[in-house]
């Protein structure tokens, strides 16, 4: 079997696909032969990979626009800020002619659909989620807490539950953790046990990391809804959802909270789909290595849940790295797709990376990867992909077709423009003002100080009271009550509602 004959029948296929270029075969690009991904395997996860400048970025937009013209809706991760092009019609010069040629297709710029995003105070909708929504067992993942704690946060969020009590931030949560630690020890300990102050502290510790990270940001009102991100407009393009994330770089704990809420939030509301003939969602996570180098056991073992579980709710996921080893192993064993640009062999470590990213792919008896991928050029990679019936297709090098949006950030002025006229605009980006736990707290606490202030004027003015009674009673009237049994009965009534009182008053609604 030729070259030709051997691509065409791995990348031929039925129904629905996106083309990602033209083949490559001995360094020249087989004019016409093009390599495709059905559709109804988007669902089946990916990775991007390459080191820096070989174009896996620009990979990433023409795999979204090409999605976004099949009318299926993208979330992207804009870690460096340059995928706010994909709003702009691009333009042609001598490169985008020979890569259009060579794959034998019309080069049409255009922009898409772009709703710019963000959670950490960039310029965009303003996404959030309340820390009641976000749970304890996902907080405890996060925040890496041992079992003891994650009980304990286990028992003052079903305290905050019972009692009506939102936990809509930060410091909600640690207004009641202060409050389990001083006075409302009595109340939660009789109610749901005894809570070590040892544990309430360690947990508070991680909190102020977490904000530290700009976590506060996060944690709010009004809470960001999944079903927003499936969205097409009028043409029936896939809305892009960009989510601006270039001071992540530093906030690697905050990038994971987020991304894991996402998922989480993603695989538990949609509906199951099984295997549709063209995906739900496809989310794209560029510098992908940010989730994994500081994530706990924890926190990675619900990510490849979530990875393993979520593609029958139709979404895809696609990791961007520069190296496939960036990703645990386990995880990297869903994706499907694999996009490998060209790897750097500088060290003896890079020489034996290679060699296991080669090991990767299938075996062709027309490519040596483990060579070729130092060999690569610009926006070339090799690739492979699930075909039809989910086995993997033969190994392509590709010339890459070219992005038809801008391949450059947008101006300021743009980016203001966009966010003027998007509707999620209006609704995310505003305050509301909800009654939240710690103002019901602190209500509660300023109740309790004034009821002991009154109990202890009402005690003084008693035992002044008593004193002047003695001077002129030989006997007095307590004394004289004491001697009837009911009466005494009747006191020791009077004397537990007041104890009660005193000291339940805090646990009052």
């Amino acid at each position: 079997m030729s070259f030709q004959e051997h691509i065409q029948a791995g990348y031929d296929f039925e129904g629905p696909s996106i083309c990602f270029g033209a083949a490559v075969y001995q360094n020249q690009p087989v004019q016409g032969l093009q390599v495709r991904m059905p559709l109804n395997t988007v669902n089946r996860h990916g990775v991007i990979a390459g080191a820096t400048g070989t174009g896996k970025t620009k990979s990433l937009q023409v795999f979204a626009e090409q999605l976004s013209l099949q009318g299926v809706p993208c979330v992207l991760m804009d870690i460096k800020g340059d995928l706010s092009g994909l709003a702009k019609p691009g333009s042609s010069n001598k490169h985008v002619v020979h890569r259009c040629l060579a794959a034998q297709i019309d080069y049409n710029p255009t922009g898409f659909p772009v709703e710019p995003m963000s959670f950490s105070g960039e310029k965009g909708v303003a996404m959030k989620a309340t820390v009641s929504e976000f749970g304890p067992v996902l907080l405890a993942k996060i925040l890496d807490l041992n079992d003891t704690q994650e009980s304990v946060l286990a028992v003052l969020f079903k305290y905050s539950d019972d009692h009506r009590m939102p936990l809509i931030n930060l410091e909600d949560l640690k207004g009641l953790l202060r409050y389990a630690n001083d006075e409302g020890k009595a109340e939660i300990g009789k109610e749901y046990g005894f809570i070590s102050p040892a544990s309430i502290n360690a947990i508070l510790r991680r909190i102020i990391a977490l904000e530290q990270e700009g976590g506060e940001a996060f944690f709010g009102e009004p809470s960001f809804e999944i079903q927003d991100f499936i969205r097409r407009d009028r043409d029936g393009k896939g809305v892009l959802s960009v989510i601006r994330l270039m001071d992540m770089q530093s906030k690697p704990r905050l990038f994971s909270t987020f991304m894991l809420c996402l998922l989480t939030e993603l695989y538990a509301k949609l509906p199951e789909e099984g295997d549709p003939e063209k995906p739900k969602l496809a989310f794209f996570i560029d510098e992908a290595h940010l989730i994994f180098q500081n994530a706990s056991g924890p926190l990675l073992d619900q990510i490849e849940v979530i990875i393993k579980l979520i593609r029958s709710k139709g979404v895809g996921i696609f990791f961007i790295t520069q190296n496939p080893e960036d990703i645990p192993e386990d995880i990297l064993g869903q994706c499907g797709l694999k996009i490998q640009h060209a790897l750097r062999a500088f060290t003896a470590k890079d020489r034996r990376q290679i060699k296991r990213s080669a090991e990767n792919f299938p075996i062709s008896e027309f490519y040596n990867p483990a060579q070729g991928l130092t060999e690569l050029g610009v926006g070339e990679a090799f690739i492979s992909v699930l075909n039809e019936k989910g086995r993997p297709t033969p190994l392509a090098h590709t010339l890459m077709r070219p992005p038809l949006s801008r391949m450059d950030v947008i101006s300021k002025s743009e980016l203001n423009e966009l966010v003027k006229n998007s509707d999620l605009a209006k609704k995310y980006n505003r305050e509301i003002d909800t009654e939240s736990a710690e103002e019901i707290l602190k209500e509660k606490i300023e109740q309790a100080e004034k009821k002991r202030g009154e109990e202890e004027k009402l005690k003084k003015h008693l035992k002044k009271a008593g004193r002047q009674r003695k001077k002129t009673e030989p006997e007095s009237v307590l004394s004289e009550m004491s001697k009837n049994t009911m009466v005494r009965q009747i006191g020791r009534t009077i004397f537990r509602e007041l104890t009660r009182g005193i000291l339940g008053v805090l646990g009052a609604k």
